[in-house]
């Protein structure tokens, strides 16, 4: 433990020399604001690397710690907190919402351990929703997923998936409906909420949307460049190919 105390300390003492008067010019330019746009492009490298198994996962995860302990050398400088103080609040955190694990004397069912969670939340930081606390700039989608996980945990939910289907069919009638009255603010709204409720029907199964898109999205890159390689082979270019020959090897590739 000490070995391990010692190594974050030494992160800690790194960035702290580069901030300073004789480190990196960079470093010292940096300020909370600034930092975000890498600390977002840092996450989503971590993400990347998980979802194709491949690059070195302990490097992005050390690039995402960096931009932690650099967020906390700057608060440590406006006399805020230190790292010190951010491991010592979630240690607290994680002991005080898990009752079950560190509690022998509270029992938990897994169904009531998200909601437990969610009520202390509310009740800590004192908000007024039960939905409170899910960012804006969260992507739509996440933060679909987060206000329906919310909503849920207050027992506003379906009990049957029955139902989530029959919600999400009626939601794509509506569409058609929209459609065929060429009713263009209403065809938008239309399709907002079947996109919530196809959220829904993933959180119901146990998948969550944004990875399930995410996938998607990258498996359509993968087969569309593929598509455009074998179309360079047969001596064509993509812009001179018609849909049907581009279906026809679009196929082919899956």
């Amino acid at each position: 433990m000490i070995e391990k105390n010692n190594k974050i300390e030494k992160l800690i003492s790194i960035v702290n020399i580069l901030r300073s008067s004789n480190g990196c010019p960079w470093d010292q330019e940096q300020t909370k604001e600034s930092l975000i746009p890498y600390f977002i492009e840092e996450v989503y490298e971590m993400i990347e690397c998980i979802d194709r198994n491949e690059g070195d996962l302990i490097e992005e995860i050390g690039d995402v710690l960096l931009h932690l302990v650099f967020q906390s050398s700057l608060a440590e400088d406006d006399k805020e907190f230190n790292f010190n103080d951010v491991i010592d609040g979630i240690n607290k955190k994680l002991i005080e919402r898990h009752p079950h694990v560190f509690n022998k004397e509270v029992k938990l069912s897994s169904k009531n351990i998200e909601k437990n969670w969610e009520i202390k939340k509310q009740f800590s930081k004192r908000r007024d929703s039960r939905l409170d606390g899910v960012p804006v700039s969260l992507p739509s989608m996440v933060r679909s997923e987060r206000l329906q996980q919310k909503a849920s945990s207050a027992g506003f939910d379906w009990e049957n998936i029955k139902d989530v289907w029959k919600k999400f069919y009626e939601e794509i009638d509506e569409i058609i409906d929209a459609c065929n009255k060429k009713d263009k603010k209403k065809i938008e709204e239309e399709i907002g909420d079947c996109l919530f409720s196809i959220i829904n029907l993933s959180r119901h199964l146990n998948i969550s949307a944004e990875n399930a898109l995410r996938k998607s999205n990258n498996k359509f890159i993968l087969r569309f460049q593929k598509m455009e390689q074998k179309i360079i082979e047969n001596g064509k270019s993509i812009d001179r190919c018609t849909l049907l020959e581009m279906d026809k090897i679009w196929n082919q590739v899956k």
